[in-house]
């Protein structure tokens, strides 16, 4: 996604914009993302007058931004990725009820 999001930016003079936009733009995405939470999952019915877009589209715009700021910032995130699975997994693994019954104490006392 990186790699194809790159190429798009490249096509165009401007490139990438800095950091402080990026994440004003981002900011921006996620706003528009939680409106239409909202409408759909909360109390504040969407008026007549406003657009229809999906929970899914603004998504894929929250998205989009995420990698173009990270490629801006050379950031690779399948590796941030992996990293973050690795860190919730040990963290968190029984942060929360499990489905398999098993309990913190449990891990611990096997040899």
């Amino acid at each position: 996604m990186q790699k194809e999001v790159d190429a798009y930016i490249q096509q165009f003079k401007a490139g990438y914009f800095s950091p402080l936009s990026q994440m004003a733009r981002l900011t921006e995405e996620v706003g528009e993302l939680a409106r239409e939470v909202n409408h759909y999952y909360g109390e504040k019915p969407k008026k007549t007058t406003e657009a229809e877009k999906t929970v899914a589209e603004e998504l894929g715009d929250v998205l989009f931004v995420t990698l173009i700021m990270a490629n801006s910032l050379d950031i690779d995130l399948t590796q941030v990725f992996e990293e973050n699975m690795v860190k919730f997994n040990q963290r968190d693994r029984f942060r929360f009820e499990r489905k398999d019954g098993r309990k913190e104490e449990q891990e611990e006392q096997q040899p």
